[in-house]
């Protein structure tokens, strides 16, 4: 979890340096990165700009900082040294939002910003700029006496986008507030040169949610427009099912290619779902269930299901094995279902109320043989075992419906709701 005061100054965070988890510092923070939105909502903050130690300046997503405290920035540790470029929808908040005329709401004023806060969303890991610290008057140097004050975002203006922009920043800031699904059903409907601009004004995480969840033409075609560097830090933030069925509609060469541009340990989960036959369970599953050791507890069982990029399928279950925690793990031991968690109290360990009873789902098994077991045993997800007694990783109920669904049911769907 992300550790922060309530409020943060971006001024203050200008230069601080840039740790990994182990205390080694890797860099330090250039600028921000800015969403801006319509209708005066406040920017959401996707990243930082960081300067690494070969002076080269890196894009740190916001999802990959643990800490911001006592003028350092803690990470994961994974960090993507590749070149830090600007996208159209993005604002650098320093170089960019810093020491520029605005205008007040109350009284139509003119102001100049001097600092901008940032602060993270209770319960959840999106951060955004709140309050903006600016001074009364025109921006210069003959003004600078003018009266300084705090105010909220939406108590100024001269930041958002207009609404009636028809450019591809004004389109991603009116499907902000879609659901992946929906988004790429308006994603599908766009003509092929309006959906590209779009696709790429989208940060990685948000165009990997929705590439999820269109069909596989666009899937092929959108990704085909990226970079290729960019083309695999979206194949690296979908889930490794979802980019090796992506993966596996590209020719060889293409395929290749961008497993090779990919994290190495992101790869090796895509090529070993692509090694398994695509109606089968080892083709369904994803390689990123919950894992625990048996010595966990209940409570670290139930923060873990807690977790906001967790479909609800997958936060159904928690799948208990000997190390290794990552797939394929240890021996598998069996499942704990979601509300066993909640029946028992937080200092059970999960290895006292595993369900070791179900049988798991081999790598081979075919499609018509999960569905049958899904609908048997009243799950929603599945794990899947390899003859070593190691989970390989879970089929959920979504990925199965996926494939039993006809080709063209997102279509249908979406002509079905515009006539209703």
């Amino acid at each position: 979890m992300v550790t922060s005061a309530h409020r943060i100054f971006v001024s203050h965070l200008a230069g601080v340096p840039v740790f990994d988890p182990n205390g080694d510092q890797v860099g330090r923070v250039r600028d921000l990165v800015a969403m801006l939105r319509v209708g005066g909502r406040p920017p959401r903050l996707l990243g930082l700009v960081v300067e690494v130690l070969s002076r080269r300046r890196i894009f740190l997503p916001m999802t990959r900082v643990t800490g911001i405290e006592s003028g350092q920035v803690i990470t994961t540790g994974v960090l993507n040294v590749r070149r830090f470029e600007q996208r159209p929808t993005e604002r650098l908040v320093l170089g960019q939002l810093l020491d520029r005329g605005v205008r007040l709401v109350d009284g139509d004023e003119e102001a100049t910003v001097l600092d901008v806060s940032i602060r993270r969303l209770p319960a959840r890991r999106d951060w955004e700029i709140d309050k903006v610290f600016v001074r009364r008057g025109r921006a210069g140097a003959l003004r600078r006496r003018g009266e300084t004050l705090t105010v909220e975002w939406s108590a100024v203006t001269g930041f958002s986008l207009e609404e009636d922009a028809q450019s591809a920043e004004s389109l991603i800031a009116t499907f902000e507030r879609l659901r992946p699904a929906d988004l790429a059903n308006a994603l599908h409907h766009l003509t092929p040169k309006r959906r590209a601009e779009v696709a790429a004004a989208l940060d990685d995480d948000r165009l990997a949610d929705v590439l999820e969840e269109l069909p596989e033409d666009d899937q092929v075609e959108i990704l085909g427009k990226l970079q290729e560097e960019r083309a695999a830090d979206v194949l690296e933030a979908m889930d490794p099912d979802d980019a090796a069925d992506l993966l596996s509609e590209l020719p060889e060469a293409d395929k290749e290619r961008l497993l090779t541009l990919m994290r190495p340990d992101d790869a090796a989960d895509v090529r070993r779902l692509l090694s398994y036959e695509e109606r089968t369970a080892g083709g369904l599953m994803t390689t990123e269930p919950i894992v625990l050791r048996p010595d966990a507890t209940v409570a670290d069982a139930l923060a873990r299901v807690r977790q906001q990029d967790l479909s609800p399928a997958l936060a159904a279950q928690v799948y208990v094995c000997r190390p290794p925690d990552e797939t394929p793990t240890g021996k598998y031991l069996g499942t704990v279902h979601f509300q066993r968690l909640l029946r028992d109290p937080p200092f059970t360990l999960v290895g006292a109320v595993v369900d070791s009873d179900l049988p798991p789902l081999a790598p081979d098994t075919p499609l018509r043989a999960v569905t049958s077991y899904l609908a048997t045993y009243n799950m929603v997800a599945a794990p899947v075992v390899d003859e070593s007694g190691s989970l390989l990783g879970a089929v959920t109920v979504d990925d199965v419906l996926d494939h039993l669904l006809p080709d063209d049911w997102r279509e249908t769907e979406f002509e079905e709701s515009a006539h209703e």
